[in-house]
């Protein structure tokens, strides 16, 4: 069977809520590229373990606990990375939280701000620390993880919803901005990640709806014509395609891999 290879020019990286899930197989992929990470969560238990899982791959991995959506936690992580290696090249604004399951007129303001607090106001505190250093690098990438619920209506989730679509907005306006600094700014939007985290989102679901577990699990299934679930390793996938250098000219998109749910 025929085989090729991404190139990456870019030698380090930083990934921000990546103690489990899509962020710990993003660094899987990029320490087994050979790049040098440093992994940022609140759980320092996740990172630890993460960390011991990848401790084989040929990058180097560095752990710093801490909440991305703090600018001062954000601006430590990015000066840990170039304290630690050298350089920055690639940031992946991976982390989010889901946000209340519930009709609008029952979400608190402080729930809704929270969660474009963390979902929104990290990847801004993040990017802003991280684009001098990118600026300076030869190729540099940002990739910001969106969800195809930027794209279509998911009932009951008015705060995620609406973060994630301001997830593409910032990706669209950052990629103008820097688009002569030979730094690429693009999103991925995911459909139902299997794991922990669709599972809750499940449950709340099928508990604001009034409905059977089993029953919602079964639709968040069937809408996809693959009639499959992502798994994590197709976004990281992804994100080792907008690091290479046969994605250096694909700036300000907005990339599905949603099974085929999203087609636009």
């Amino acid at each position: 069977m025929p085989q090729t290879d991404f190139t990456l020019p870019g030698e380090t990286a930083v990934i921000t809520g990546a103690g489990a899930g899509i962020g710990s197989e993003i660094a899987a992929q990029l320490t087994n590229a050979g790049v040098d990470v440093v992994i940022n969560d609140i759980d320092e238990t996740a990172l630890a373990d993460t960390a011991s899982a990848l401790a084989d791959n040929d990058g180097e991995l560095s752990t710093l606990v801490g909440d991305a959506s703090d600018p001062d936690a954000a601006q430590r992580l990015v000066e840990t990375a170039v304290d630690e290696f050298g350089s920055l090249d690639i940031v992946v604004n991976n982390i989010g939280i889901a946000g209340p399951t519930k009709p609008c007129e029952d979400i608190s303001t402080d729930e809704f701000l929270e969660t474009l607090e963390v979902n929104l106001g990290a990847m801004f505190a993040t990017a802003r620390a991280a684009i001098p250093h990118l600026r300076e690098s030869e190729s540099g990438r940002i990739i910001n993880l969106s969800s195809m619920s930027g794209k279509r209506p998911l009932r009951d989730r008015t705060p995620y919803t609406t973060s994630k679509m301001g997830v593409i907005g910032f990706t669209r306006t950052l990629a103008t901005e820097l688009a002569t600094d030979d730094v690429t700014v693009n999103a991925i939007c995911p459909g139902s990640v299997d794991g922990e985290r669709l599972e809750a989102v499940i449950e709340g679901q099928a508990k604001s709806q009034g409905r059977p577990v089993d029953e919602v699990a079964q639709e968040f299934k069937t809408v996809s014509p693959m009639e499959q679930f992502v798994q994590a390793g197709d976004v990281a996938n992804t994100v080792l395609f907008l690091c290479s250098e046969q994605a250096e000219r694909m700036t300000g998109q907005d990339l599905n891999v949603t099974a085929g749910i999203v087609m636009y």
